[in-house]
């Protein structure tokens, strides 16, 4: 059974009469009239009854019918799905993210393309680095906003951001009031860290050993938001990027004397991936912005 014989069905159906249905079709009505012969044939049954030129569908035709319909309603349906989301312009991208992300990155870059290309359709979700590495691996999403710059051949990456890393301590620290310190002046000051499900950990744990610094840590915390509540409640001090989603009520930020300590996040996808045209724009879109503001930090350097 072909679709175009179901196509021929349904006109045959339609208009009762095979030499008009055939000029419809813009086909012989000889080659009409053996299709859906062959179809019937298939089936069974006899699909329609002749009473002259005229056809009538027989009780199994118009049984039949209503399946035909529907099922043609579902394949055009489906037809018009494929395309909108995979137009340029209209289609759908779908993006894992890091929690900490949510607050101020990911909600401008969604607004700033959709102010563009307004028609275009996101699939977001959240979590830690472990969950939306995961989420990329098994192509539930297109595309991670992730801080963990991929090493291998199998990934590829943008960068969108680059942070200067800094030391958070409570506003009644001893010391809330220095302008700026060194990793090493914070030796045996209970340190907050993170458990190796957050991004963030491997580059900390990698600049702490190169700096060769002693901190003392006594908690690993889930996420970032929670590293800054226990400091901002006076638990500890830790490194963070200072970013929207972590800016509580109780802390001080002070910046780091040594060189190097930025956290960098990017867009990540897997080379081997079959992209769509609408992702495929939208890497273009975010290759273009964040040259531009590469450009912009070397012209203010």
């Amino acid at each position: 059974m072909e679709l175009t014989q179901l196509e021929y069905f349904l006109t045959v159906a339609r208009y009762q009469h095979m030499t008009r249905a055939a000029k419809a079709l813009s086909i012989t009505q000889p080659a009409l009239s053996q299709a859906i012969s062959k179809l019937e044939n298939e089936l069974g049954v006899p699909l329609f009854e002749r009473k002259g030129r005229n056809v009538q569908l027989s009780r199994y035709g118009s049984m039949f019918s209503e399946n035909v319909e529907r099922a043609m309603r579902e394949l055009e349906h489906g037809k018009k799905t494929l395309e909108e989301w995979s137009n340029p312009e209209t289609g759908l991208i779908s993006i894992a993210f890091l929690n900490i992300l949510g607050a101020d990155l990911v909600p401008k870059l969604v607004r700033d393309y959709q102010n563009i290309y307004p028609k275009i359709k996101f699939e977001l979700e959240q979590g830690n680095h472990e969950l939306i590495d995961d989420a990329l691996n098994h192509g539930k999403f297109d595309l991670i906003i992730t801080s963990m710059k991929p090493k291998s051949e199998e990934y590829s990456w943008i960068t969108l951001e680059k942070a200067p890393l800094y030391i958070i301590v409570s506003n009644n620290h001893r010391l809330a009031n220095t302008s700026n310190l060194s990793i090493h002046e914070l030796k045996n000051e209970n340190y907050i860290g993170l458990k190796s499900s957050c991004g963030l950990k491997v580059l900390l744990d990698a600049c702490i050993i190169r700096s060769e610094a002693e901190l003392i840590q006594v908690y690993e915390a889930e996420d970032l938001t929670t590293v800054a509540g226990f400091v901002a409640a006076g638990l500890g001090v830790s490194l963070v990027p200072r970013t929207a989603g972590l800016l509580l009520e109780g802390l001080t930020w002070i910046p780091i004397q040594e060189k190097h300590w930025n956290w960098e996040v990017g867009l990540q996808w897997r080379t081997d991936q079959n992209l769509s045209p609408a992702v495929k724009k939208f890497i273009d879109y975010v290759k273009r912005t964040s040259e531009k503001s590469n450009e912009s930090l070397v012209e203010l350097s």
